[in-house]
């Protein structure tokens, strides 16, 4: 286990432990003062000093630095990434809970260790829809960067706190805090890798549809036209065996090939990871209304073929089809508009999502303008809206939306009553209490 104390406790420990004075354990290369001031905590002996020190105490440098044998530091990073795996290609729960084991062994003086771990719980809540106590770890985590830049970096921390502000309702912060992001990012020319994609999708979900012409957006571009279109391998087989075989040797105390298997497992589903974020920028994208529409027509084709792949992007599949079916609208193209409808329905199997509502909005919108009969549509429409469960990530918004659309559709077909019941509903949804603990929903419903 770890020890306790700081570096100082552990040099005056095992100096008494051995029964050596200051003066004996400086020997002929230090100052017996400065052993004190080491012991005090006002010294933080150089990489030379603590092997030194390490040698006359008899104990290892790393036991010295970080309180923790070779052995249980690399037993540590495992757990770490085990955790990771769990993440992302298991349970997000089982995975808190690793984290927060890995949290409860360290101490202070592995800061860094213990700072990943409770990166890695926080984004866990995150991931099981618990944002209130995810944007507390959140932001706790952040305001220790700020004091502690060498263990924690900001911009991962804002960037993160910036989306679950955004699917909590609270579309203000998270606009300014993915600002603050872009600024940072700017400044250091970051439009490639994990965290520029993070943030771009940060900065794409927290505009409105109509926007066009914005520093946020210009960057989403950038980083748009440096990536090209997503394209998603299931790569799923191979993390799933890596993972075990990792497994298999941590339990056969093999923890260097364990740690190199893991590793190999997270590399493995990073490049998925980073085009499933790449097809979400695509889709929100595509859905604002000035982008052009041949752009936005091979954004989300894009964007459709990526979340095809996998069971678990179903929502996400049905979603973009009807962002595709809607830039078949916008381009004119009603059979098409009707034929991606039509799919996004035979995908839309809950009721937590506005997927199966949207698809009717879609086909009632043909049905009128090719002056056919749309009441059916409609009127299932409004069941499906009337009916949907509990909000998860943004529904809300989603759903306030759908209502404004329905009663836009009840006016082009004359049923006034219906039409204002759409509206105050929209205003509702917009306006219902946040997923978080006092934060300030903005009630304004794009259109």
């Amino acid at each position: 286990m770890p020890s306790q104390g700081t570096i100082g406790d552990r040099v005056r420990g095992l100096r008494l432990n051995r029964r050596m004075s200051q003066a004996q354990l400086a020997g002929p290369d230090l100052s017996d003062s400065y052993v004190s001031l080491i012991e005090s905590g006002k010294r933080t002996p150089t990489p030379v000093v603590a092997r030194l020190l390490a040698e006359r105490l008899g104990c290892t440098t790393e036991f010295l630095l970080h309180g923790i044998e070779p052995r249980q530091r690399i037993d540590t990073e495992l757990g770490l990434r085990h955790a990771e795996l769990e993440l992302q290609h298991g349970d997000p729960s089982i995975a808190a809970d690793r984290f927060t084991e890995i949290v409860k062994a360290a101490d202070e003086e592995n800061a860094m260790l213990t700072a990943q771990a409770r990166f890695g719980r926080a984004r866990a809540l995150e991931a099981q829809g618990r944002l209130g106590q995810a944007v507390e770890a959140f932001e706790r985590l952040r305001r220790e960067a700020a004091a502690h830049p060498e263990r924690l970096a900001d911009l991962p921390l804002t960037i993160a706190l910036s989306r679950c502000y955004q699917r909590a309702g609270d579309r203000l912060r998270a606009r300014d805090l993915a600002a603050a992001a872009l600024a940072q990012a700017e400044r250091l020319s970051i439009t490639r890798g994990e965290l520029a994609t993070d943030l771009a999708a940060a900065l794409i979900e927290a505009r409105g549809d109509r926007e066009s012409d914005s520093p946020e957006l210009a960057y989403v571009r950038r980083v748009l036209d440096t990536t090209g279109a997503p394209e998603v391998v299931d790569r799923s087989g191979e993390i799933q065996a890596l993972w075990h075989a990792s497994a298999a040797a941590a339990a056969g105390e093999d923890s260097a090939l364990a740690v190199r298997l893991a590793d190999d497992a997270i590399m493995a589903g990073r490049q998925t990871r980073l085009s499933l974020q790449l097809a979400r920028i695509a889709m929100h994208w595509a859905r604002m209304a000035t982008a052009p529409i041949e752009e936005a027509e091979r954004l989300i084709a894009g964007a459709v073929k990526a979340f095809s792949v996998f069971p678990g992007t179903t929502r996400e599949h049905g979603e973009s089809l009807i962002v595709h079916a809607r830039v078949k609208l916008r381009a004119a193209d009603r059979a098409g508009a009707s034929e991606l409808a039509t799919t996004a329905l035979g995908l839309s199997h809950d009721r937590s999502g506005t997927t199966a509502a949207e698809a009717r909005l879609v086909l009632a919108t043909i049905a009128l303008d090719g002056h056919g009969d749309a009441t059916a549509h409609l009127q299932e429409a409004h069941q499906l809206l009337d009916t949907l469960d509990r909000p998860v990530f943004g529904t809300d918004r989603q759903a306030a939306r759908c209502w404004r659309e329905l009663g836009d559709l009840y006016g082009r077909v004359g049923s006034r009553a219906q039409q204002t019941a759409a509206y105050r509903k929209a205003l509702e949804a917009a306006g219902v209490r946040s997923a978080m603990a006092g934060v300030t929903m903005d009630a304004t419903v794009s259109r």
